[in-house]
């Protein structure tokens, strides 16, 4: 059995996984949750880039896990990407779920879809932080009411350094054993750079009917999702 780590996007913290870990654990796996410097109970942490990639590593050889499915949502996809080089062969498969994935010398903010200084400028504004979004942003993205309460009350505003800071790739990234979670939701098809990588020979596509938070919307079925990978 996979021993999944996984880590949730901007602004939460390992407690956005509790739906999730819980069937995979029924399934025989084991599931860690991860909760990333500067976020959730590990609020105020000083965190750059390269502290998440590391909080991931460390966890991973501290539990001196084997046969990993490590599993990164959204912004998480980038320090995820960049872990999953790092850990040898620890490493199973690596799972991006509707995230970003990593690029050499690139951030976050270098993909933001206005441009990097209208995202710096945005950190500037609240004080080097990326504000928790609203309720009125997470519309249409196949959310109950409770469902998007229990997201807003876990998110915390998302420690800026880390989604400016560049990506350090050792090899390509399209040499690693992946799959590609696109929630359809959130827009029909993968980025420029995601196609690019699943035209390769070792990356593959699956779909889910549902918005941008699947951990939330669908737990049960995102768990049958990861489940599979480690097949």
């Amino acid at each position: 059995m996979a021993e999944f780590v996984l880590v949730a996007g901007a602004w939460l913290g390992a407690s956005a996984w509790g739906d999730v870990v819980s069937p995979l654990r029924a399934a025989g796996h084991g599931a860690h949750a991860l909760t990333l410097s500067g976020l959730g109970d590990k609020r105020g942490v000083p965190a750059g880039q390269q502290t998440h990639v590391q909080d991931i590593v460390d966890e991973i050889e501290r539990r001196d896990l084997r046969d990993v499915v490590l599993v990164g949502h959204s912004y998480s996809g980038i320090p995820v990407g960049q872990a999953a080089e790092r850990i040898g062969d620890r490493l199973t498969r690596v799972v991006f779920v509707d995230a970003e994935v990593p690029v050499d010398g690139g951030s976050f903010a270098s993909g933001w879809w206005q441009g990097r200084e209208a995202f710096e400028a945005q950190l500037t504004e609240n004080g080097g932080y990326w504000p928790p979004i609203g309720a009125a942003d997470l519309d249409g993205q196949d959310l109950t009411d409770e469902q998007v309460a229990r997201l807003i009350e876990g998110s915390v505003p998302h420690p800026g350094a880390t989604l400016t800071e560049p990506a350090v790739l050792t090899r390509p990234l399209g040499e690693l054993p992946a799959t590609y979670v696109k929630c359809l939701l959130d827009g029909p098809e993968p980025n420029d750079t995601v196609a690019e990588l699943l035209a390769g020979d070792h990356w593959r596509l699956v779909t889910m009917a549902t918005g941008h938070w699947p951990m939330f919307s669908q737990p049960t079925e995102l768990a049958r999702v990861l489940a599979a990978q480690a097949d």
